[in-house]
């Protein structure tokens, strides 16, 4: 069982090991996420007093990083799955007692669906989801456009703004009447994910869930750690290469003092915290970095590269993913301005 980081390299070799079936078939049907639940990882989120081990974030971010140095794929859906977590912990204590053994067993599965709040769909002036309080309760009422593993989930943590306009946060059962789940998306990277946009028509909710200290925000320390284990894949395969091209080797060796830099910076947020400033400066470096780490590995490779099932294609695509997901206006400025070698860039 995962306990220490130094069990962290069998792990990191069982989810390469799965890395390609789950990028076509998932993490449910390859099975990392019922390793994840068999080792102990998904218990790592998941508060002592509700089942799990209630490990630290600087641990917790080491966690992601290291399996999205291995499994992107997998990556994601765990972020999702943490997320609503972290949210259901929130929740009133039977909530938390009925939901939170479950998740931490594997048991029963559940991600998050709130992007709608935060960079998705805020353009259109009126809210993506809506949330009313009649005599018998609450009813939501939208759509909520992006949602990792919909429908392998048995439960979903959305948000959506109630009639006075303050944000207000449910716990959703996906087999509820009114609940309708598209069809998983075809992306050009990750769609083993099952990414699919979820319709809410007078669903009433399992429980209402307190919003989080300080609202919710996008683009967290887990969009940081996932990038920068992107990079350190890309990197892995760039000294593959190096092995037998001198030339590469101090190209290898920048890289990795870069990426080196950015593990520091992680590792310090996450034991003392970020103002979100200097946060989207950080994740504006590290999705940087996962870019030009992947097409420096595929340059690399040189055509062998550029052939559809190669490794570095793959990377380079799944590290355009950090261009569009959980990207505030900030940080989107920052990875415009550094592509197009403006001030204001990282």
């Amino acid at each position: 069982m995962f306990r220490t980081s130094a069990d962290l390299p069998t792990l990191e070799a069982d989810l390469a090991h799965r890395a390609d079936r789950t990028a076509v078939a998932g993490p449910w049907d390859s099975g990392t996420l019922a390793l994840l639940a068999e080792r102990g990882v998904l218990g790592a989120w998941i508060p002592v007093d509700a089942g799990g081990r209630g490990v630290d974030e600087a641990t917790l971010v080491g966690l992601l990083t290291a399996v999205a140095r291995r499994c992107l794929t997998t990556a994601l859906v765990l972020s999702q799955w943490a997320a609503a977590c972290r949210l259901i912990a929130a929740a009133a204590p039977a909530v938390r007692q009925a939901e939170l053994p479950a998740l931490a067993g594997g048991t029963r599965f559940t991600t998050v669906g709130i992007s709608q709040l935060t960079t998705s769909r805020r353009h259109l002036g009126s809210a993506a989801v809506r949330a009313a309080l009649g005599p018998d309760g609450w009813r939501i009422d939208g759509q909520c456009p992006w949602v990792t593993g919909a429908d392998r989930s048995d439960t979903l943590v959305t948000g959506a703004i109630d009639e006075a306009g303050a944000q207000r946060f449910f716990l959703v059962a996906t087999g509820s009447p009114g609940v309708v789940v598209a069809p998983p998306l075809e992306l050009l990277a990750l769609s083993g994910s099952r990414t699919a946009a979820v319709g809410l028509t007078a669903v009433r909710p399992l429980a209402v869930i307190a919003p989080p200290a300080g609202g919710v925000r996008s683009g967290g320390l887990a969009t940081i750690a996932l990038a920068l284990g992107a990079a350190q894949r890309a990197l892995d395969l760039l000294a593959t290469e190096a092995e037998r091209r001198p030339d590469l080797v101090a190209i290898v060796a920048a890289f990795r003092a870069e990426a080196g830099g950015v593990e520091a910076d992680l590792h310090r947020a996450a034991l003392a915290g970020i103002e979100p400033g200097p946060r989207d400066c950080l994740r504006a470096t590290a999705t940087n970095l996962a870019l030009r780490t992947s097409q420096a590995a595929l340059a690399a490779c040189k055509g062998a590269g550029f052939v559809s099932g190669h490794p570095a294609e793959r990377l380079v695509r799944e590290a355009c993913f950090f261009l569009v997901w959980s990207c505030p206006p900030a940080v989107t400025s920052h990875v415009l301005c550094s592509l197009a070698g403006l001030d204001g860039g990282t």
